[in-house]
């Protein structure tokens, strides 16, 4: 087999030529060795590991550019500097909103107010051939409705020269408004943070926090265009273009220190949770109640640390700002846990007053130890580092980095892309079906298969042994790596039944997808630093035996009067009782705001508790102690309770109506029984179409309107290698106008012409036009480019938009394709999910009850709770409110929003009668008879059919709906929706969503 560098053994060179030990330089305690990354091998001998393979869009990673540049001889280190002010740009996109004007106190700067996607553009007039770095000087529009960084492409000439620089971030500053409010309990609420953002000057970096330094660009002597494309506001003052000199390492930088006594005095002790910025509101505060952790008080909430789980991603930046009493050298301390993932190490970037003073700190080590620890920044030999400090105002700050990890994640999901090519070629050669009766003779019918087998093990193996390398040590990650490579081994050992173990590959791709996840997170929990006179001893920063032992009997004895369960906690019985089954986050914040907003406006004083898991509401109801209101329940609970006459029938209410016409048709079906409502929408989610615009574009696809345009479009991508994934059954039902249950309840109502051409649409989807029967992960396919297009929800709007920063302008959403119908209208019909508040039957105030969630549901109050839940957490806790009038209210992108409201008009949930739990089993049992085993789908549907009725049969009787011989009592009447919902129209943009 014939060796040869992979690109990303090649850009891990390049690096290394362009800054000596640039790629793991941080260190830890002196047990777990640190310092240059190794240059890594695989079998064959050949850099790297991963076999050759360039991303899905035209432009190679920033790394094989980079490696490309330095060795031409392009160079970064030199004295170059030309800047450009943004007033004086020299191109704009149609429609684009700029203009120039004085912004919060400078005059003559660009502002550009864009709302979709616009570019500027600047001409550069470059004296000298080089790598140069780019800084912008830049200010964030400030406001409820600005919460996210900036997120920029930038093109030079009009060429991205790098997948990376189609997503730059400029970040904003927050500030924790501390200190923190207190509840009734004395227990601190943890407080929101506001936007602080100033005028700041910041290099360019990629989006993932995936590499050390700066990104850089390559520019020839003479004139250039240098494009910035986006859709976020902000000003611009100016754009710096310079070299980029390499950081030196702490021996150099140590070497030119004075030799003056050692400095004595008290340490600075910084607490962590009193930063002076972050740059981005969802790093959070905690509360921890280790004895040593200060604040510290027994028995209450106080928020004395910043959360790991929450500072743990690229980029995630914390400052904290100290004053030096006189010149000299200094130690740093910190008082950290690192105990979230069992032995993996977290890194971090520490930089003092904006730079990294030396090159151990562009990715400093924290190993991993249980409970807090006290670490010094230290050498590999546990020799402290010592940083001269000028007296006055420092600024220390902590960026997350996972740059010594990128070589391996980039290896790993190489892996998985051929895992599945490997899939992909067994499927060929088996047509889809495995027979048990077929003897295969893999070497003859597959000569390539074992080879490629064998490569795939021994990659995997040399990423496990890197990663030890990296990490330090083995963990969970490397261990299951070792169980995947036993997994090969067990196919290698007998490879002529590797035809009959695709779901083996399929289920390795999965598991080193969630690998590659947990790889990504870095996190580390931060109580206080100090800034310890060289002279002087690191103070003790972890409790002694006996501080720990009074510690843990005070937390049991403590235990005994937890304020955790859902009850009254000490109430005097006058509040409503309101449980929520979401995090207390969720739960402190409604609290905030009922005080705030709905108990001064009605006199109704509201208890807000946490309801850990909604077993417990069926203890509670069963014992009389039922909440007088839920929240946060999921779509089918709420019928299960109201056929057991547990809840009350909100059409009882005389305003009922009014309540109605807030939330879409189609999401009161499931809270619909017997001629009443039982549940109210809370959120809900759309499924929605996911497109890779870079890969339709190169292949020349438009995106779908109907399933006939996927149809057409798949031959085409499958000689690609591409393909789409699997495709939930509702919209084939109900597009084609099945209805899965009759109008009166009794029934499936799949028995129809209708329901039988709606399962043959879905089952011929992969027998006929062959899309994919399983993806591991779709976010892992989608953003690596082998699935170009494919149905998902908008959970993963959120988690492209978070944490695949590099997908920047390449990706769009737009409605599920639909069924053209005869009068040309498409029908796109789709059901989604849906969370749901209730009020129990038992309650002794159902008026106050109706009134709270009035209030809770109404736009006012979601509006105000879901910017206030982002701004606390981050994007990825966008708040889907059901209620249409809030929801356009939050930050989404125009294009995006007028898709998502376009399939609202079509979202359609499946009822809920006794015993329709057995329609999704079902169904999914007759999709395996049809697709796996090849029987034909009439055959299928009619079983499932049979089995869904006999067993709805034995509940209706149950709830005494038809009678002992199957004869119907009386009809459920279930609601018929056969029009889309026209309360979107008020909101509807009128464009295109895939314009």
């Amino acid at each position: 087999m014939k060796t040869r560098l992979s690109w990303r053994a090649r850009i891990v060179i390049g690096l290394v030529l362009l800054a000596p030990g640039m790629i793991v330089q941080g260190c830890g305690s002196p047990a777990v060795p640190s310092g240059p990354a190794p240059e890594w091998t695989n079998a064959d001998g050949a850099a790297g590991g991963a076999g050759e393979r360039k991303p899905s869009g035209e432009e190679p990673y920033y790394f094989e550019r980079l490696a490309e540049w330095t060795a031409g001889g392009k160079r970064a280190d030199h004295d170059a500097d030309v800047t450009v002010y943004g007033a004086d740009y020299t191109g704009k996109s149609d429609g684009a909103n700029v203009s120039v004007a004085s912004y919060e106190g400078k005059d003559r700067v660009l502002v550009w107010e864009a709302v979709t996607d616009e570019w500027v553009e600047f001409e550069v007039n470059v004296e000298r051939e080089g790598l140069y770095a780019i800084d912008v000087s830049y200010h964030p529009f400030v406001g409820e409705k600005y919460r996210k960084p900036m997120t920029l492409g930038l093109t030079i000439d009009g060429k991205s020269p790098y997948l990376e620089s189609r997503s730059v971030q400029l970040y904003r500053r927050w500030q924790d408004r501390m200190p923190p409010k207190k509840d009734e309990a004395g227990n601190e609420i943890r407080p929101p943070a506001a936007d602080v953002s100033n005028w700041t000057t910041a290099s360019l970096r990629d989006s993932g926090g995936a590499y050390e330094r700066p990104l850089l660009w390559h520019l020839t002597a003479g004139k250039h265009k240098l494009r910035l494309a986006g859709s976020d506001p902000l000003a611009i003052d100016s754009i710096r273009l310079h070299g980029q000199a390499e950081i030196p390492d702490y021996e150099t930088v140590r070497s030119g220190y004075a030799e003056d006594a050692p400095l004595t005095g008290d340490p600075i002790v910084i607490e962590a949770e009193r930063a002076a910025w972050k740059s981005d509101s969802s790093i959070a505060l905690a509360s921890d109640n280790n004895v040593a952790t200060t604040p510290y008080e027994r028995g209450k909430i106080i928020y004395n640390v910043v959360n790991g789980d929450r500072w743990s991603t690229g980029n995630q930046e914390i400052a904290w700002t100290f004053d030096v009493p006189e010149d000299g050298l200094y130690k740093i301390a910190m008082r950290v846990q690192q105990s979230y993932s069992s032995n993996r190490s977290t890194f971090r970037a520490i930089s003092i007053n904006g730079e990294i003073p030396f090159s151990e700190l562009t990715a400093y080590r924290f190993p991993y130890a249980a409970g807090w620890q006290g670490v010094t920044l230290q050498d590999v030999n546990g020799t402290p580092f010592e940083f001269y400090l000028k007296k006055g105002t420092n600024t220390l700050s902590m960026r997350v980095t996972g740059a010594p990890l990128k070589p391996i994640v980039a290896d790993l999901e190489n892996i998985i892309v051929d895992l599945k090519d490997m899939a992909l070629e067994i499927q060929a050669l088996t047509g889809g079906a495995v027979d048990p009766n077929r003897t295969w003779n893999v070497r003859r019918d597959m000569p390539e298969l074992v080879e490629k087998l064998q490569s795939l093990h021994d990659r995997l193996a040399g990423v496990r042994e890197r990663l030890t390398t990296v990490n330090g040590r083995s963990d969970a990650v490397t261990q299951g790596m070792a169980t995947v490579e036993k997994d090969i081994s067990d196919l290698l050992a007998n490879v002529n039944q590797i035809p009959y173990e695709g779901a083996k590959l399929t289920s390795m791709q999965g598991k080193l997808a969630d690998y590659m996840q947990q790889l990504s997170e870095q996190p580390l929990q931060l109580d206080s630093i100090y800034i310890v006179p060289s002279g002087e001893r690191v103070p003790r920063m972890k409790a002694n035996f006996f501080e720990e032992v009074r510690g843990s009997i005070s937390d049991f004895l403590h235990t005994f009067r937890s304020e955790s369960a859902p009850q009254g906690d000490g109430d005097d019985g006058e509040a409503l009782n309101v449980w929520v089954q979401r995090g207390r986050d969720y739960i402190n914040l409604m609290q905030q705001l009922a005080d705030e907003m709905f108990t001064p406006e009605t006199g109704i004083k509201v208890k807000i508790n946490l309801l850990p898991e909604s077993d417990l509401l069926v203890l509670m109801n069963a014992a009389g102690n039922a909440p007088d209101v839920a929240l946060g329940l999921s779509e089918g609970l709420p019928f299960e309770y109201a056929v057991r006459n547990g809840l009350y029938d909100l059409t009882q209410f005389s305003d009922f109506d009014d309540m109605f016409e807030r939330f879409a048709p189609g999401t009161w079906l499931p809270f619909y029984y017997d001629g009443g409502y039982y549940g109210v929408p809370e959120t809900q989610t759309f499924e929605m179409l996911y497109y890779r615009k870079d890969i339709l574009e190169r292949l020349n696809l438009e995106v779908p309107d109907t399933w006939e345009d996927v149809y057409k479009m798949l031959p085409t991508l499958q000689q690609n290698n591409l393909n789409l994934p699997p495709v939930p059954n509702t919209p084939f039902f109900y597009q084609n106008g099945a209805e899965f249950l009759t109008p009166d309840g009794l029934k499936t109502g799949l028995s129809t012409p209708e329901g039988f051409e709606g399962f043959k649409e879905w089952t011929d989807l992969y027998n006929v036009h062959g899309a994919d029967r399983q993806v591991a992960s779709f976010f892992q396919a989608f953003r690596s480019g082998i699935v170009p297009l494919g149905v998902a929800d908008i959970s993963t709007y959120i988690q492209l938009t978070v944490a695949a920063p590099e997908l920047n302008g390449l990706w769009g959403i737009a409605p599920v394709p639909g069924m053209k119908q005869e009068d040309g209208t498409v029908a796109r019909w789709m059901s989604g999910g849906i969370q749901s508040g209730v009020i129990f039957k038992g309650t002794v105030r159902p008026e106050d009850s109706w009134t709270f969630l009035k209030w809770w549901t109404s736009a006012e109050t979601q509006e105000r709770f879901g910017n206030d839940i982002e701004m606390l957490n981050g994007v990825e806790f966008r708040w889907n409110t059901s209620n249409i009038e809030a929801f356009v209210t939050l930050p989404w992108k125009p294009e995006d929003l007028d898709a998502i409201l376009e399939q609202w008009r079509w979202f359609k949930e499946i009822p809920n009668v006794p015993g329709s739990y057995f329609l999704s089993r079902e169904l999914q049992n007759a999709w395996n008879r049809t697709v796996v085993n090849g029987i034909n789908f009439r055959s299928s549907l009619e079983t499932a059919n049979k089995d869904i009725e006999r067993e709805m049969a034995r509940k209706l009787q149950e709830f005494g709906i038809v009678d002992r011989n199957g004869k119907a009592v009386r009809s459920l009447n279930l609601p018929q929706i056969t029009e889309p919902w026209k309360g979107v129209e008020p909101y509807a943009q009128g464009r295109s969503a895939t314009e």
